[in-house]
């Protein structure tokens, strides 16, 4: 029998029907009573999903209660004896199978061809805690959870507003997880709307365990190192990208929502930027950006320089870096690339050992193991700097996936830069630079804010300026209800100087 067969009027069919389709799932449970001692009724229900203390009170001790006359007409009264504030009637087992492994319990009865779906779900949630992997020292402290309704009522608390829409959908064959597609109307473009809907309706997947799945299978470029969405577990985040007119895919069972479209700037912003004054976040937005490139280039550099460049070094130096290196049985190529190779190995064991010893391992393994290999000649005191000062540069980047992208590009530059010097680095950043204005995010250029500068948007890019200046929204897919604030915002000495006499004329 197909699971999307109609429910029938027969009470024991039903449920032989729904055994089968259960068959061997130890956690349903089947509950049989009767209502007013006269009307013959089941209740099935997932064991762990399913709240039981709420189907005591407010299903079965209703039903209960009910009298034998009042049996007469019971269909029509069902939904008001029930007191449970979420009541879905179902009609076919197709119905009944997916709400029950929603967690909603289900109740059928003798004579009716329908049943009832009743909200008391409930099951075992992480609570909201602080996001480990994007902490600041000011703003807010909560982050996204695996459940999805507290991450949609995280955004919603934030933007009280009958403009936000949600839109949910599922997607696995198996897993039927549930994604939320999450806009602001009259902000966002409906064609970005319909495109992110389209993308997620064309996956065809056996389960969705995790946001990657998802960004893997709907970004524009799934070979590029830079991703093409902004995941993030703050909630504040996802709520300042829906003000600029973004989209947002929220997926259950993980804490990380997506963001599209993006831009290569957007990965290099950190939520704290918006919170500090403009002139620090400027300050701190420029040394990131400084150690980015840090990050990218120097050990490339400092090969290049040290096998083909020489003479751009002062005399002094070259004679410190090469006595250093007298011992050193290998070319400084090979010398860069084990260094670095150890130390991304040691990062990432770092990460996947437990906290309280992951930190430990990573910081005195690389001191050790610095230490040590200097005394033994395997490698220059010079190139120990040269690996823990990208490594601390690389740390500058706020997004880990975009610093990822950079670590990963910084092999090839340095195998480029051991071939070729300084003119290999030059072609290597060229392809950089090549590869990033052809990439797109939902048809967004990656590099759009400086190929098409405008001053509107450039006070969030290169800069960051008062809130009072940035008027505009910065749009990315059309201009829609373009200002996001009246003209006049911004404050003046008159003001200041009008409250200062009133106050000395109090005094």
């Amino acid at each position: 029998m197909q699971r999307s067969t109609a429910l029938q009027s027969e009470l024991l069919r039903n449920e032989e029907t729904l055994r089968s389709i259960f068959a061997e799932c130890s956690d349903v449970s089947y509950r049989t009573l009767l209502i007013g001692d006269r009307i013959e009724a089941l209740l099935i229900y997932v064991d762990g999903l399913s709240d039981t203390d709420g189907i005591e009170e407010h299903v079965v001790s209703p039903l209960l209660r009910v009298s034998y006359e009042e049996t007469v007409g019971l269909d029509q009264r069902l939904k008001r004896l029930i007191t449970v504030s979420e009541v879905q009637d179902v009609s076919t087992f197709e119905q009944c199978e997916a709400y029950l492994l929603d967690g909603m319990p289900i109740l059928l009865y003798e004579g009716g061809a329908s049943g009832l779906a009743l909200g008391l779900t409930k099951w075992q949630m992480r609570g909201i805690e602080e996001p480990s992997a994007e902490s600041s020292v000011r703003g807010p402290r909560e982050g996204f959870t695996e459940t999805i309704r507290v991450n949609m009522s995280q955004i919603r608390r934030i933007i009280k507003s009958s403009s936000l829409k949600m839109e949910t959908m599922k997607i696995g064959e198996y897993t039927r997880t549930k994604i939320v597609v999450a806009y602001i109307d009259g902000l966002v473009d409906r064609t970005l709307v319909e495109e992110v809907k389209n993308r997620l309706g064309t996956i065809r997947l056996d389960g969705i365990l995790e946001s990657g799945y998802i960004e893997e299978m709907i970004e524009d470029s799934p070979f590029s190192p830079f991703p093409q969405l902004l995941s993030t577990e703050r909630p504040d985040v996802i709520c300042g990208n829906l003000l600029e007119g973004r989209v947002a895919i929220l997926i259950e069972g993980t804490p990380f929502t997506l963001v599209a479209p993006i831009t290569f700037f957007s990965l290099l912003q950190s939520s704290e930027d918006y919170y500090q004054r403009f002139i620090v976040s400027t300050v701190v937005r420029w040394l990131r950006y400084m150690y980015v490139a840090l990050s990218l280039l120097l050990p490339s550099v400092y090969v290049a320089v040290l096998t083909y460049h020489q003479e751009m070094v002062p005399g002094s130096l070259v004679l410190s870096m090469a006595s250093s290196r007298e011992d050193v049985p290998f070319p400084a190529l090979v010398e860069v690339l084990i260094m670095e190779v150890s130390f991304e190995a040691l990062r990432e064991a770092g990460v996947r050992l437990p906290k309280q010893v992951g930190s430990a391992v990573s910081i005195v393994g690389a001191l050790v193991i610095g230490q040590a290999a200097v005394q033994a000649g395997l490698v220059s005191a010079p190139m120990v700097i040269i690996v823990s000062l990208t490594g601390i540069a690389s740390f500058m980047i706020p997004r880990y996936i975009a610093g990822i992208s950079i670590r990963m590009l910084r092999f090839p530059l340095i195998v480029l830069a051991g071939t070729l010097g300084l003119l290999g680095i030059m072609l290597g950043l060229i392809a950089i630079v090549l590869h990033l204005c052809s990439l797109r995010s939902f048809g967004v250029p990656y590099l759009s804010t400086i190929q098409t500068p405008k001053l509107g948007e450039m006070k969030d890019v290169l800069i960051r300026a008062p809130w009072w200046a940035m008027r505009k929204r910065p749009h990315l897919t059309g201009h829609y209800n373009q200002y996001r604030q009246p003209p006049g915002q911004k404050p003046g000495p008159d003001k200041e100087g009008e409250i200062g006499n009133r106050r000395g004329d109090a005094r």
